[in-house]
């Protein structure tokens, strides 16, 4: 398949290349898309057939469930069984924005979609390119990451061009993504609302709005309840070890690293905070690359996947990654690496 990669203003998106992207949808082909979080890779979530083609075109386990994208609230009752005073709220203060909510779902919701649970994830993003996409083509679109299963996600367009080019006919490419983490999923379906995958609204933020709010964490055989939940995911090529701690002890310990790693003739990739980049940098790593300062931990999650991917492109063999501290957007940022890691990380 031939894939055409666009280029789309992101504030005032083209009524060309978005009645092009629609059309696509509505012949039930996938599209990529940007959000505010990360690229979308999309189909009718109404067509099973389309979203059939959403798991062959990433690789994705089928057990997997997928997140539901719409553009007013009117889509989103189609989709819902029934609100919780919680959803409620949450939709007031966190629609459109980086929040899916995990509801029961309509009849009119593929068993495909949600993975055979009775629960559906929506969610209204706030990117102008994704709202236009979705209000031209007139129903609700599927979307995970628009990156191949358990790699690193797509955070701009060139992202999504290397791992789904002659996969997909079109490519809505509007730059970088704002956020750069997925979005936080929120069972709000009953119960105390529980938090299934940290992401672009905090834990803090939320408890703001609702009395109480807490985290699950599933075991490795469970059926995953929503997104990200229970595989790898986020993974690069290369072998990664993530360190975190005191500072002072993160760069020694990444430091004698950095070293085995090239006795051993490994070229190694070092991803830290602006704070710690000048004393690892004395260690001569193949590879430098400056996520952000531990202050502004929305400036590290934008940039999580891009230095991941550069490892890839780099081709690096080890990648030595810098911690944050876990507490607000810290805690969507460690959970990313840590899924990135696998058992690989040492807290010191």
């Amino acid at each position: 398949m031939q894939t055409k990669r666009s280029t789309i203003d992101r504030l005032h998106p083209e009524a060309e290349l978005i009645n092009e992207g629609a059309e696509w949808l509505k012949a039930g082909e996938l599209v990529a898309f940007p959000t505010e979080t990360v690229y979308g890779l999309g189909a009718n979530a109404l067509d099973a057939s389309a979203c059939a083609k959403i798991f062959e075109a990433k690789g994705r386990p089928q057990d997997n469930p997928l997140i539901v994208h719409v553009c007013n609230l009117v889509m989103a009752n189609n989709l819902v069984e029934s609100w919780t005073s919680e959803a409620e709220l949450c939709v007031q203060h966190f629609w459109p924005g980086p929040l899916t909510l995990i509801l029961p779902k309509t009849a009119l919701v593929p068993d495909i979609v949600t993975a055979g649970l009775v629960n559906v994830a929506i969610r209204m993003p706030s990117h102008p390119v994704a709202l236009r996409l979705i209000e031209e083509a007139g129903f609700p679109i599927a979307a995970p990451s628009a990156n191949l299963s358990g790699k690193p996600s797509p955070t701009r367009g060139s992202h999504v061009w290397r791992d789904m080019k002659g996969k997909i006919p079109l490519i809505l490419d509007a730059g970088a993504c704002e956020v750069g983490l997925e979005s936080t999923v929120l069972d709000v379906s009953g119960g105390v609302p529980t938090i299934l995958r940290p992401g672009g609204i905090t834990k803090e933020q939320l408890e703001e709005v609702l009395s109480e709010v807490r985290a699950d964490t599933p075991s490795e055989n469970q059926a995953p309840k929503a997104p990200g939940m229970k595989y790898r995911h986020y993974a690069p090529r290369g072998e990664l070890l993530l360190v975190s701690g005191l500072r002072d002890r993160v760069v020694q310990r990444m430091g004698q690293e950095i070293l085995r790693g090239q006795a051993r003739l490994k070229k190694v990739a070092v991803l830290c905070t602006l704070e710690s980049a000048s004393l690892l940098h004395n260690w001569f790593p193949d590879l430098l690359f400056v996520l952000g300062s531990k202050d502004r931990p929305q400036e590290v999650a934008s940039n999580i996947f891009e230095g991941l991917r550069l490892c890839d492109e780099r081709k690096m063999d080890l990648i030595l990654v810098e911690g944050i501290e876990e507490a607000g957007l810290g805690s969507a940022v460690m959970n990313r690496l840590e899924k990135a890691a696998g058992k690989r990380t040492q807290h010191i």
